[in-house]
This record gives C-alpha cells, structure tokens and sequence, in this order.
C-alpha cells in the first residue's frame, strides 16, 4: 500500500520534521506528481503502463538531457528533480553550525527514513540498515558471518563480480570453498534456476548468495523457491536486491530471505551513494560489523552503520525518493518499465539475426533485458550506438554469453526507444558501417 507525504512523516516523525519538505519547490514538484498519480486511480496499473500523458508527467519530473538517449539506468539512475532540490538544500542546512546541525538536528531525522524504507520492504525498522549502496551492504553479510574453513558458499557465475571478488578473499585467506554454478539462460521454467541450486548444495554448504535479479540480463531468479529450499537444509542466504528493490514490486515475506542488501540510487532514485540493507531480527546478533562497533551494540541494527563521518544530506533526501516512488505507485512503475522493455523487444524480435538473453516471461524480467546480434560484437555495437547515434548502452561480455544489455527507466520515451530500435534493425540487416 503507498504511503502519502502526511502518513510518511507522521508514522515515524513525531517532532523529527523533515525539514527539506517545508521547502516550496520541492512541495511543488511532489503535488504535480501525486496529482498525476491520483489522475489514474481509476485505472489498474497495466493500463496505466501506457497511459502516455501521465508518463509525460513523470518524465519531466527529470531534469535529463536528450542530447543522449541512456539506456543504461542499471548501473545509477538519475534522480528526480525534486530529490535533488531537497538533497542540495539538506546539504546547505548542515553546513551552518556543522557539528551541531549534522549531527544533533539532521541525522537523527534518518531515524524516520529508516521507517519508510521498512514500510516500502515489508518488515520491521529495527531491521534495516541504511547504508552507502548494495555492495556495502552484501560485503557486510559476505565479511560478517562466522565461517570456517572447509565450509562452501554456494553462487552462481553470473552473480556481481564484486561480490565473487569477496568471497574469493575469504577463500585465500581462510580456507572456505567457492563453489559457482552454472544456471540456464532465459529459462523456458524459472524453477530449472531452483533445481540448480538444489542439485549443487552439499553437506557442507552453509551460504547460499542468490542475486535477486542478475545484472547482466535482468533475469529475475525463483527467489522463495531457493529460499524455502535452504532453510529446510539449515542454509542461510543472502540476496544480492541491486537492481531489484523498487523497479518492481515485492515485499520481504515474498522472498523468505534472511539477509538482503540493495542500492537506493538506482530504481528508487535516491542520491548517488545510498543502499539498504535487511537482516532478520534473530541474526543481527551473529553478524559481525563492517566497521567495529561496541559490544554493547551487537544486536542493534545501527551497528551496520557506524562508518565514520559522513553526510546526512544522502540520507535524508532518501525521503523524498521514497515519495516520488509512492506517488508514482510501486505497482504502476513496474508495469511502465515492463511495458518500456517489452516496446523495444517486441520491435527487435522479428528482426532476422536479432536474439535475446532475456526471458519475455514478465515473471522472469522487468526493466533490464539483454539482446544480441549474431554476427556483430556487442563491444563494437555499444561504440557505435554511442558515437554515432549518441545511444548509450551496456555491452555484455561473458564467458557463457554476450550481448547489449538495455535498461530504459521512466523518464524515456517511446521515441526514444523507437530511434534505438530503428537503429539496432538497420545493423542486423547491414552489419556495422566500416570504421
């Protein structure tokens, strides 16, 4: 259920005020976009997908260029206007008196963002964690769990390789074993994502890190089913939520995990350098801190977030990301990105020599999909998308697969996406120009 301006700041507020949403820009910018979203009430979040004069609004409620058409919005979107006003006034507000205002006025308002961000994940708000962006937040849990030597953590190859690169340190330096599965590429069944997993747990698998939806392609894995499966076994696992929290709908008891960690600055649009992170109740208390804390902090969720002095201004305009996101709806967002994302398959999937690495399954993808040329490096697709058409994209090469992952967001266009399309059709009919 979203949550209104009102509701947000008096469910965890009482008298800790944001003070940024007193400011009358930003007011102005969050009632145009709440009066387009009351505008389709009436209408069910798929009809509204393609309700092109409510998205109209939305879109310019970025302050993007259109010199380039960026269908990259996986790595960091941008933020709306109206949480970039409230970011840059919370930053002036903290530079006067800084060592009071930062720290006795300002950060003790996350307090009330640490509530929406639960609200929005579905659990309690002494179980989040705000924190500096996904890979904090999973190298938090990677780092943090007791392990010993012998015990197998359990991933796949296509998982962050930030995240590998972790755990690869805690094998060298400890004797714990890695163990990377192979898992099927836009599956006909998700479940055969599940029976991987299931097939490559061993006596001695004690971790399972299980990516949410995978970078590369946007698949979105059977999170529940492996879940379910590690817990009868007495497996932890963590979820690698990147790219999944807040570019489509879901909340914590659909996933039955025990640990998540996300970015904010990507799908829920917060200031660059913003993450969440979830540890169930029970656990905190197991998981060593990043960061030493006192002892006496063991089962405080906060002991995640003791880093030394930082800014409160990322923090607390989180809020205003929060709003933006509800007053778009949670559910809507998910159905105009889907719709963005299947507009250019669908236009592509006709086409000879054109294929995908992406499901059309909208259980299976969202936002993120990846396609491939046969014939054509992606490498030099990307380069030439870029420097000739100014379309910037992402070019995937793995060991398994390649291709150009394409990640619209709200604030595109169909146009926009019609131009990339007309584009990519025109190489797979005539190959690259020569250089």
């Amino acid at each position: 259920m979203d949550i209104d301006r009102r509701k947000f700041i008096s469910s965890a507020g009482k008298g800790l005020g944001l003070m940024a949403m007193s400011s009358a820009t930003v007011a102005s910018l969050w009632r145009e976009v709440k009066a387009a979203g009351k505008s389709v009430d009436h209408l069910s979040p798929v009809d509204v997908a393609s309700d092109e004069d409510f998205w109209s609004v939305i879109q310019q409620s970025f302050s993007v260029t259109r010199g380039i058409v960026n269908l990259n919005n996986g790595g960091v979107s941008p933020s709306p206007r109206l949480v970039t006003e409230a970011f840059v006034r919370y930053t002036w507000q903290q530079e006067d008196a800084t060592a009071y205002t930062m720290w006795q006025l300002l950060e003790p308002q996350s307090e009330t963002v640490r509530t929406g961000l639960a609200e929005l994940f579905g659990c309690d708000a002494e179980e989040i964690a705000i924190t500096r962006n996904a890979s904090e937040s999973l190298e938090i849990l990677l780092m943090g769990l007791d392990l010993k030597s012998g015990d197998e953590i359990l991933t796949t190859t296509q998982d962050y390789p930030r995240m590998i690169t972790t755990l690869r340190q805690r094998e060298l330096r400890e004797g714990l074993k890695l163990k990377l599965i192979p898992i099927p590429i836009a599956p006909a069944n998700p479940d055969d994502i599940a029976a991987a997993y299931e097939k490559a747990i061993t006596p001695r698998t004690r971790l399972i890190l299980v990516s949410h939806q995978i970078n590369l392609t946007g698949q979105i894995n059977p999170i529940k089913k492996v879940c379910e499966m590690a817990r009868v076994r007495g497996i932890d696992t963590i979820v690698d939520g990147a790219h999944a929290f807040a570019q489509f709908d879901f909340k914590r008891d659909d996933l039955q995990c025990d640990y998540y960690g996300s970015s904010l600055h990507k799908w829920l649009y917060a200031p660059k350098g913003t993450g969440l992170l979830y540890v169930k109740k029970d656990k905190i208390a197991k998981v060593w801190a990043l960061m030493a804390s006192e002892d006496k902090n063991r089962g405080d969720i906060r002991k995640f977030e003791e880093i030394g002095t930082h800014s409160a201004a990322m923090r607390l305009a989180i809020g205003e990301a929060i709003l933006f996101h509800n007053a778009m709806g949670g559910k809507r967002k998910e159905e105009r990105l889907r719709y963005l994302s299947r507009y250019w398959m669908n236009n592509l999937k006709a086409i000879p020599k054109v294929g995908f690495n992406t499901s059309f399954d909208p259980k299976q993808s969202c936002a993120i999909a990846n396609f491939k040329i046969d014939g054509v490096d992606p490498v030099k697709l990307g380069g030439y998308l870029m420097s000739k058409h100014k379309i910037f994209t992402t070019p995937i090469v793995h060991e398994e697969f390649t291709g150009i992952r394409i990640t619209p967001n709200v604030y595109t266009t169909l146009w926009e996406l019609d131009r990339f399309s007309s584009v990519v059709a025109d190489v797979a009919r005539k190959g690259l120009p020569a250089a």
